[in-house]
C-alpha cells in the first residue's frame, strides 16, 4: 500500500492474523462455518500481502493482475452462494473490492510505488461508505449475545440442551471481531488507493 510504513506493517499483522484464526476456523465440525471461514481467510492473508509497505516491496505489474484474477473468481464464487445465504453478499464486496484495488495499484506507475490518488474517487468513496456502515453494524454486533437451547448464532448450531460447550474455533463473537478487524483493515486501506 501507499502511504508510510508503520501503519502498513501495523495492517499487516492484523490482516495476518484474522487470515489465520479463520484458518484455524476451518476446523469446525460446522459446513457453513467452515465454508466461511475459507473465503474470509483468504481475504485476510490477501489484505496483508496488499498492505505490505511499497518500501519493502514493489510487487511487479503481473503480480497484481494475479491478485485481480484471484479475487475476481472469489467474488463470482460469493455471488453464486449467496443465492442461499445472504451474507456472501458481503463477501462479494470484500472480493470485488481487493480486486478495484489490485487494477488500481497494478495500473499506477511503478506498480505500488508511491503514486496516490490513481482510483476512482467516486468508487473509492462508495466503498468507504459501505464499509464505515458495515464496521459500526460488525461493531454493534459484539455485544454477547446469548444463544437459545439448539438456537443458531451466526452460523454456529448451539449444543444441545444449550449446556455443552462450543470449541473456541466456533465462538460467533470472535468471528464477528475477525470480521470487524476486517472491514477496519479496509477503510484503512482503501483511503492509500
Amino acid at each position: 500500500m501507499h502511504g508510510p510504513v508503520s501503519p502498513g506493517w501495523l495492517l499487516v499483522v492484523l490482516c495476518a492474523a484474522a487470515g489465520t484464526y479463520c484458518l484455524l476456523r476451518m476446523r469446525s465440525t460446522v459446513e457453513e462455518q467452515r465454508r466461511a471461514a475459507g473465503g474470509e481467510a483468504m481475504m485476510g492473508f490477501g489484505m496483508a500481502a496488499m498492505a505490505v509497505p511499497a518500501a519493502v516491496l514493489a510487487p511487479p505489474r503481473w503480480a497484481w493482475l494475479a491478485c485481480a484474477a484471484v479475487f475476481g473468481v472469489a467474488a463470482l464464487r460469493a455471488l453464486w452462494a449467496a443465492r442461499t445465504c445472504a451474507r456472501h453478499l458481503h463477501h462479494s464486496v470484500g472480493a470485488l473490492t481487493m480486486v478495484y484495488m489490485a487494477a488500481v495499484m497494478g495500473a499506477a506507475p511503478g506498480a505500488h510505488g508511491g503514486h496516490h490518488g490513481s482510483g476512482e474517487p467516486l468508487l473509492t468513496g462508495a466503498l468507504l461508505f459501505y464499509f464505515t456502515g458495515y464496521v459500526l453494524w460488525s461493531g454493534a454486533r459484539l455485544v454477547p449475545v446469548a444463544a437459545a437451547p439448539g438456537g443458531n448464532v451466526d452460523g454456529v448450531r448451539a449444543a444441545a440442551g444449550g449446556t455443552g460447550a462450543v470449541g473456541w474455533g466456533d465462538r460467533p463473537e470472535l468471528a464477528r471481531a475477525c470480521r470487524l478487524s476486517m472491514g477496519i483493515a479496509m477503510l484503512a486501506m482503501l483511503p492509500a488507493l
